[in-house]
């Protein structure tokens, strides 16, 4: 085995997780997920050697995973729909129900408006990064992100007043 291919799998093994709980919130679905994580892995792999220089190999996967999910939700079928359930997370804190309606909300939205917000807040990114990741300039990520906000708070409803406690 070489080295990079023994750096690529170390790189691997410690991102994973993190790449699934991303790919998760923006798939809806753990088999959905697993294929995002798998496809991304798959890139990476391809251009390991040539993205040496990067500044950040975790952020730069994430970038890779949130363009892969907006090729794909491109690609999909509109006949395919996102399960409404969630894997079980019983170590976590606050209201499952209030988790699975806010899974729920986020699955009514655009592809790319569940992007912006799972990257921005589930993620913790700046408008600037979201911005690099998804192609777009950082003014159309705070229009985006307020108006799938809104999007959110409508479909939650009353819900809506209680997610601070996540």
């Amino acid at each position: 085995m070489t080295r990079a291919t023994e750096d690529f799998e170390e790189f691997a093994r410690a991102r994973t997780p993190r790449l699934y709980r991303t790919a998760w919130l923006l798939a809806g679905e753990h088999h959905l997920a697993e294929d995002l994580v798998q496809e991304t892995l798959a890139k990476l792999y391809r251009s390991w050697r040539r993205i040496d220089h990067v500044e950040s190999l975790p952020a730069y996967a994430q970038t890779v995973l949130a363009r892969t999910y907006v090729s794909q939700r491109r690609r999909r079928s509109s006949t395919e729909q996102p399960s409404a359930t969630l894997p079980d997370r019983a170590e976590r804190p606050g209201d499952p129900e209030l988790r699975l309606s806010l899974q729920q909300a986020l699955a009514e939205l655009a592809p790319l408006d569940r992007a912006v917000l799972v990257l921005r807040f589930f993620e913790d990114r700046s408008v600037e990064q979201v911005a690099l990741d998804l192609g777009k300039t950082a003014g159309a990520i705070r229009t985006r992100t307020s108006r799938a906000l809104d999007r959110l708070r409508a479909v939650l409803g009353d819900e809506a007043v209680h997610l601070t406690t996540l």
